[in-house]
């Protein structure tokens, strides 16, 4: 018996409602490790190309990792991977919570999931066991109802349940799949793909799994977690526990990197009303009765680190119920600054609203603020939004138009649809607006700024992502940041500030690299990582060491994570997808910002060309199309992805 995975693949065929288990050999977890690279295995094998990202001919697929379950901080992560209907590209989304680990203690490490249900479904797999059953009393249900009513149904409180709200029903473009009504697989749009099969949620149960659940070195996995949480108070990420990643508000608005008003400032003069220790003091539940301790505060399975907020608020226009959570940074910017709105119950309640709908809510809100900008240049009008004034600042309209997309209504329907798309439908100029690449809105951290961080936001091959590479502070100033972990990565050269030289690209390629190992492994990006984070390199190699009994490397580690980007370029490739969209928003090159300490700066064309221009060359990579060579491809034994396309 395998240790750490179960060695077992379900794949289902919903159109014909057949499974079929399959068994891949050790060799197979091993080249892909689980997760994002194992997806993209299946997806370039069985995805016929140019099918319609809403058809029966798209493939969902679902995995966890080879560590997934053990007892350790940040493992319990699950990614889904199919073609986008956001972007057209490939597309890749992670979540944490308890499901990853009761899918891995169910029997299984992967769901491929095929065709499309004559009337709504969901999956039920129960210790190894699995079935499709009737969903139509739980269709257009929101997360928290399906959730009640699954527990009662099946009789038992500790199931877990991945699904698609309304918004995913809808085929809203940018919708979610959502767990435990707080935690999703938010970008890309995974949750429409969900929605457009029919299959409204997957359930999983894993009484006798957990007992069942092997390693190599029990112990060692141990001492691992002990050492984490002995380390954790004292840690870099300590902060994140209490305050949750909106601790870095200020931070980012003291640089002059926090993107206000649809990315055409820097700063928000009032960030202190939506940062993390806001959020502390006065809306995390418990803030009231002045406990302390855990206030406010979830986690996934078996982690330290308690990172997850939970909202509660009671009175005033905007009540939020503490089931479905509470914003993260990325949230408070793109319905918070973004939109120029500081009202911090308004940015909960739009947070809310996209759990219960199911919807990203980076995507969410950066729509909104694209909209936003649209109206307050005239581009878009009150006949267009039906009356609603759509302004920077309104925090009244920001949340009425996240409930018009959940609901399709009106203008919202439009919106539903992402900026890029909405931009194409509406036209008169709102392209100018855009903050999108691959088609997919910009994340809350600037390449005005961080220019290596741009470049990964150009040519990611799923759109805009700011956890798909490790950002340029660490690399910048007059020292290398955790010098012994970037050591590992073979990162030592300091770098000027705001800079996109050879070195520079190297770092953000590397990283890149290993970004990319984590979504396979399938382990948090903010528990492990190759800086700032809890575990870094060398405990990730150890992690797997221990759990899987194989002595991997870091240099095979990198390997797997290059493979799944090459993967995913060929993906692409394979869609008519090359150079030519790997860039950013025109706007970020034209436009200075205002305010701060970043006012004036914008991204250099010249020297983002020549980046990109130096990115392909490392990869090996066709310069002039952004292609993978077949000398690459066959050198991470590939060369079945080089005939696919006829290099």
């Amino acid at each position: 018996m395998p240790y750490g995975y179960n060695g077992k693949i379900l794949h289902v065929n919903l159109t014909t409602g057949e499974f079929e288990v399959e068994e891949p050999s050790e060799s197979f977890y091993r080249k892909y490790l689980g997760g994002s690279a194992l997806n993209m295995y299946y997806l370039l094998k069985e995805l016929p190309s140019n099918a319609d990202p809403l058809g029966p001919d798209n493939v969902l697929a679902l995995s966890v990792g080879v560590t997934t379950g053990a007892p350790v901080s940040g493992q319990s992560r699950m990614t889904s991977t199919a073609k986008s209907p956001l972007t057209g590209c490939i597309g890749d989304a992670q979540c944490g919570g308890f499901f990853p680990a009761e899918m891995k203690f169910a029997g299984f490490d992967a769901f491929i999931i095929k065709g499309k249900a004559s009337k709504p479904v969901y999956l039920w797999v129960n210790d190894g066991q699995y079935e499709l059953r009737d969903a139509g009393h739980l269709w257009g249900k929101i997360t928290g109802e399906v959730e009640a009513a699954l527990e009662e149904e099946l009789g038992d409180k500790n199931i877990e349940v991945a699904q698609v709200g309304p918004a995913g029903e809808a085929g809203v473009r940018f919708s979610s799949i959502i767990n435990m009504s707080n935690r999703a697989n938010g970008r890309t749009g995974m949750g429409a793909v969900m929605g457009s099969k029919n299959l409204k949620a997957v359930v999983v149960r894993g009484k006798e799994g957990k007992k069942k659940f092997r390693m190599a070195d029990k112990q060692a996995v141990i001492n691992l977690a002990r050492h984490g949480a002995d380390i954790f108070p004292e840690s870099d990420i300590a902060g994140l526990g209490k305050y949750g990643t909106a601790e870095t508000t200020g931070a980012q608005h003291s640089v002059g990197g926090l993107p206000t008003y649809n990315f055409n400032s820097g700063v928000f003069e009032e960030w202190e009303k939506i940062d993390g220790a806001t959020m502390y003091d006065t809306v995390l539940k418990g803030a009231a009765e002045g406990k302390q301790d855990l206030r406010g505060r979830d986690t996934c399975y078996s982690c330290t680190v308690r990172c997850k907020r939970v909202v509660e608020i009671t009175e005033g226009p905007y009540k939020v119920d503490p089931h479905y959570g509470g914003p993260e940074y990325e949230t408070t910017s793109t319905f918070g600054n973004y939109c120029g709105v500081s009202d911090l119950a308004a940015v909960s309640y739009a947070n809310q609203l996209c759990n219960q709908y199911g919807m990203d809510t980076i995507s969410c809100g950066a729509t909104i603020a694209w909209a936003m900008e649209c109206f307050e240049n005239g581009k878009i009008t009150a006949a267009d939004t039906g009356g609603i004034e759509l302004k920077f600042g309104n925090a009244d309209a920001m949340v009425k138009m996240v409930e018009m997309i959940a609901g399709g209504e009106g203008f919202g329907k439009v919106l539903g649809m992402g900026s890029a798309a909405a931009a194409e439908e509406i036209g008169r100029g709102t392209e100018e607006y855009l903050i999108t690449s691959h088609r997919q809105e910009a994340p809350a951290h600037m390449p005005q700024m961080k220019r290596s961080l741009g470049l990964i936001y150009a040519v990611n091959p799923f759109g805009a992502d700011h956890e798909s590479s490790e950002h340029d502070g660490v690399y910048e100033g007059r020292r290398v940041s955790y010098a012994d972990r970037m050591d590992l990565l073979g990162l030592t050269k300091v770098q000027p500030r705001r800079s996109l030289g050879p070195e520079k690209v190297r770092f953000a390629r590397l990283t890149q690299y290993f970004y990319s190992v984590m979504d396979s492994v399938n382990v948090c990006q903010f528990v492990f990582g190759p800086a700032w984070q809890l575990y870094g390199p060398q405990e990730l190699q150890d992690l797997i060491t221990h759990v899987t009994g194989w002595d991997m490397t870091i240099d095979e580690l990198l390997a797997v994570g290059q493979r799944r980007v090459n993967m995913m370029r060929a993906f692409n490739a394979r869609e008519g997808v090359d150079r030519a969209q790997d860039k950013l928003p025109e706007k970020m090159f034209k436009r200075a910002l205002k305010g701060g300490k970043s006012d004036g700066i914008k991204v250099d064309r010249e020297e983002f060309e020549a980046g990109l221009d130096e990115y392909y060359r490392q990869n090996d990579w066709d310069v002039e199309t952004g292609v993978p060579t077949r000398h690459k491809l066959e050198e991470l034994e590939l060369g079945w992805v080089a005939d696919q396309l006829n290099l």
